[in-house]
């Protein structure tokens, strides 16, 4: 492994989003910001009401792949 990957294996752990990876994305549906739900490894768009799944660190943005949230009352 080259030395160059080293200091972004620092900044996250395995089952966690990068930080400055959180900062660029957005929901391809709204283009609104994300929220990162640590306990279910999922990026939540509270606009489209969808949480998107992160699998071993890499966020799956694909509306298809995103679970429905419940409505909020």
């Amino acid at each position: 492994m080259s030395k160059k990957s080293e200091p972004a294996r620092a900044v996250r752990s395995v089952g966690s989003v990068d930080v400055k990876m959180l900062e660029l994305l957005v929901c391809p549906l709204t283009y609104g910001p994300l929220k990162y739900d640590p306990e279910r490894d999922e990026l939540l768009s509270e606009h489209a009401r969808l949480a998107y799944p992160v699998r071993d660190g890499i966020p799956i943005m694909l509306v298809s792949e995103a679970r429905q949230l419940p409505d909020e009352d």
